[in-house]
């Protein structure tokens, strides 16, 4: 965001998606259909990834439901998110649609990352996945939904 210029074009573009996407799953209500179309409209948005980002989504995602097949993908803020009871734990932001050197993958205050010693991850950054990322994805999600 500029200084004292408000929401740039890009976040206001952001919070229109979120609107309708809030008003997509009004009309969707609840149930298996709406957790089948959650999961198009995140495959769908991962299709339209320039690579990098595509690749790195896919595996995200193949990482984040296999670990933990109770979170339901959704759109949040027009990026691939998956849910717990209708709220968001975890997600991935593009680099490219953000405009950003590197993708995120990052958690919300849903996540039960919580540590005693006062401090734990929120977000990583993301420029490639390799097999040690997974796992350490793997392992932060699991956590996360425990």
């Amino acid at each position: 965001m500029s200084d004292n210029q408000g929401l740039s074009e890009a976040e206001r573009a952001a919070v229109r998606e979120r609107a309708a996407e809030l008003k997509t799953e009004a009309r969707r209500g609840r149930g298996s259909g709406k957790a089948a179309a959650g999961e198009r409209a995140v495959l769908a948005k991962i299709a339209d990834m320039a690579p990098p980002d595509r690749e790195i989504a896919e595996r995200v995602h193949a990482v984040v439901t296999s670990a933990a097949p109770e979170l339901a993908p959704k759109l949040w803020y027009g990026q691939p998110a998956y849910a717990k009871a209708g709220k968001v734990v975890c997600f991935f932001r593009s680099g490219q649609a953000d405009k950003e050197r590197y993708s995120t993958f990052g958690f919300s205050t849903e996540a039960n990352l919580d540590d005693a010693d006062g401090i734990w991850p929120t977000s990583f950054a993301l420029t490639e996945l390799t097999e040690a990322g997974e796992a350490a994805i793997r392992e932060l999600v699991r956590k996360a939904v425990s």
